[in-house]
């Protein structure tokens, strides 16, 4: 199956990519190894000739990126990494899916260096380049197109890729925003696990991609030299994205499992392993084996990337000593500073108004764009509800990348995985806004950002039943529990203006896990609170707002609740009770303070009130003593905001009954 154009150094490379790769998924006993044989010939040719990398300088901002949507064929890009001098080494490759490795079964981001992103769940890899594509326009735009004007975004993507509904939301925007630096490959093997991808996948994607307004490409993705020109036209087309179609053969050089779909998700097994090496002229006695004369090609690429890296770290300081205070803003540590001089304005400036807390937030918002210049983003078609356009700034549209607000359109999940591409790309605070009732569309690209461990904030508005008429379908019932059970997700539901400015500072502080802002669409008093309070006090998730030193009672919400936690407490303070009232804007950050001070804030056997309009979920698991949960275990209704209120128990006069049954009866 030897392609006869390609010479023989380019195919004893490829070869080395493809059976480095199948010999890894082999002594796992598990993986993919057909997509990796597929697609050996298209990564040589890129990551050989046009992809522009330092393997000693992984995170160099000027450096293309290349991202594996396709995450299930791992083996492939570790491979690579091995061969193009990365911190990825031979045992690495044999210790593939093993506990403790770096080699994990998808490519997971932070393990090794050279692996741009978390790849798994089908999709978020292209919709994730998209958002690092979108961050590279806007990085060149600012500071300087002539550093960046090479960069591109590489990608292997899949049919599985392209069946997933957030590939095509984040391919229409990308489309819609002339994003010429993306170049994908699409592996076009015809295969999914099922079978032929005849049984569910027969639109043309090349009508469908030019349609959305890509340069589609269709090439035989085994012959280097088709392979090769696809990519220059790539490169070379800078006003659409950039989809190669290659027609691959998943399985390439095994005789007896080529095409099928056996070769996709398990191992080819010893006698089938032996017998494409020997079909492809390869050592069938010798495993995770590489050429002298390979090694000796690749090194000469690797200097030759060196070379050009140290051409542009020149250019590179040459602006930044031109241009200090521009190229400040890519300092962590000025940055930092930014958001604690920002922090200290807030807190002397924080109006003492009584309206919604998304209305609060977007006023707190145009502070953060005058202080963080990185501080960009958007939302899914709803500025004019969530209250988060930029006003001092210009939108970002096709060739104008100046701007500060980005328009998602409709496209909630792939808005969730952009943001995740621009944090990666690196340089950018990114947030993204939508009803809280539509974090659903977007959990998948919340959950990777929170495993890997990246900076995205999240603006989600109409935060419960009091949203009103627009009925159950738009009130957030079960969406605070869901969002608080994904790991390192810090959610935060602010109960006024104060709190949503400290909420604010957290979540830009907040550099390791994506952070949710939870606000209110109906308005909310201002709290009057009996200590001293700075907006930082919320990065302890609770505190107390009106305090009593013996309390018989304690009464803690978040939100829009904590007003009427207050509102409680008058009526049951005419019972003679001691009652203190607690602010809880995020269980996450509570959870994470000293035992002493959880201990502070709830001391022992005193009772405990929670009070929030939302599932209770995970509240029992934060209090040892007596506990009364007053939440909301149905979908809503479509009324006003008052009658919801009454209807639905949330009012102090119906609470206060509760509790005096709860305590005396």
């Amino acid at each position: 199956m030897t392609v006869k154009t390609n010479t023989e150094i380019e195919n004893k490379i490829a070869n080395t990519i493809r059976f480095l790769s199948a010999d890894g998924v082999e002594k796992a006993n598990s993986g993919h190894p057909g997509m990796p044989m597929g697609m050996a010939d298209c990564a040589y040719v890129l990551w050989t000739k046009y992809l522009r990398f330092n393997p000693l300088k992984p995170d160099w901002i000027g450096r293309d990126r290349f991202v594996l949507s396709a995450g299930h064929g791992s083996m492939l890009l570790y491979s690579l990494l091995h061969l193009y001098g990365y911190d990825m080494s031979m045992d690495d490759l044999k210790n593939f899916r093993q506990w403790g490795s770096r080699t994990a079964g998808h490519p997971e981001y932070g393990e090794a260096p050279g692996i741009e992103t978390t790849t798994g769940p089908l999709g978020q890899g292209f919709a994730m380049g998209v958002g690092m594509a979108l961050a590279a326009k806007i990085t060149a735009t600012k500071f300087g197109a002539t550093l960046f004007k090479a960069q591109r975004i590489f990608g292997i993507v899949s049919d599985g890729d392209l069946m997933e509904g957030v590939a095509a939301e984040a391919a229409s925007l990308a489309g819609h925003l002339g994003l010429g630096n993306i170049v994908y490959i699409y592996d076009d093997n015809h295969i999914s696990i099922e079978g032929s991808t005849d049984l569910t996948f027969s639109e043309s994607v090349s009508k469908r991609f030019e349609a959305y307004g890509w340069q589609l490409i269709e090439i035989d993705g085994h012959n280097h030299a088709e392979i090769a020109n696809a990519i220059e036209s790539g490169i070379a087309e800078t006003q659409k994205p950039t989809l190669i179609k290659a027609r691959t053969h998943i399985g390439f050089g095994a005789p007896n499992k080529v095409d099928t779909a056996g070769v996709h998700g398990s191992p080819l097994g010893p006698d089938e392993l032996k017998a494409a090496k020997e079909n492809l002229g390869w050592p069938s006695e010798k495993s995770f084996y590489i050429p002298d004369e390979v090694s000796e090609h690749l090194q000469k690429r690797i200097k030759e990337l060196q070379t050009d890296y140290d051409v542009w770290m020149t250019q590179f300081e040459t602006a930044r000593n031109e241009s200090p205070n521009l190229f400040k803003q890519l300092d962590p540590s000025w940055i930092a500073g930014q958001i604690q001089k920002l922090s200290a304005d807030l807190d002397q400036s924080v109006p003492a108004d009584s309206a919604a807390t998304r209305k609060l937030s977007g006023a707190v918002m145009q502070k953060i764009a005058e202080y963080l210049p990185t501080f960009i983003g958007g939302s899914a078609d709803l500025a004019p509800s969530t209250n988060t356009y930029l006003k001092a700034y210009k939108s970002i549209q096709a060739g104008e990348f100046d701007g500060r607000n980005l328009h998602f359109g409709i496209r909630e999940h792939a808005m969730g995985a952009i943001l995740n591409g621009m944090t990666l790309y690196g340089g950018i605070i990114p947030f993204g806004a939508t009803f809280m009732q539509f974090a659903d569309y977007m959990r998948p690209a919340v959950r990777l950002a929170a495993l890997m461990g990246i900076q995205a904030i999240y603006v989600f508005t109409h935060d419960s039943i009091f949203l009103g008429e627009d009925g159950p379908t738009h009130q957030p019932v079960e969406h605070l529990a869901s969002l608080r059970v994904i790991p390192n997700v810090t959610v935060i539901r602010p109960a006024d203006a104060a709190e949503v400015a400290g909420a604010w500072i957290a979540a830009l502080k907040n550099q390791t896990g994506p952070t949710a802002l939870i606000l209110t669409r109906q308005g909310v008093p201002t709290l009057k609170r009996s200590g001293v309070f700075h907006i930082e006090t919320v990065e302890k998730g609770g505190y107390i707002v009106e305090d009593s030193v013996t309390p018989d009672l304690i009464l803690c919400a978040s939100g829009s609740e904590v007003g009427l936690a207050f509102d409680t407490k008058k009526l049951l303070s005419t019972e003679g009770k001691s009652i203190r009232v607690v602010s809880m804007p995020s269980t996450e950050l509570f959870l994470k303070q000293s035992a002493d001070y959880k201990k502070q804030i709830f001391p022992d056997g005193i009772p405990v009130v929670v009070i929030e309009a939302a599932r209770m979920m995970g509240w029992g698991d934060m209090f040892r003593g007596p506990l009364l949960k007053i939440g909301i275990e149905t979908f809503g209704k479509s009324a006003p905001a008052k009658i919801l209120k009454e209807k639905f128990g949330f009012t102090p006069e119906i609470i206060s009954e509760k509790i005096k049954k709860w305590l005396f009866d």
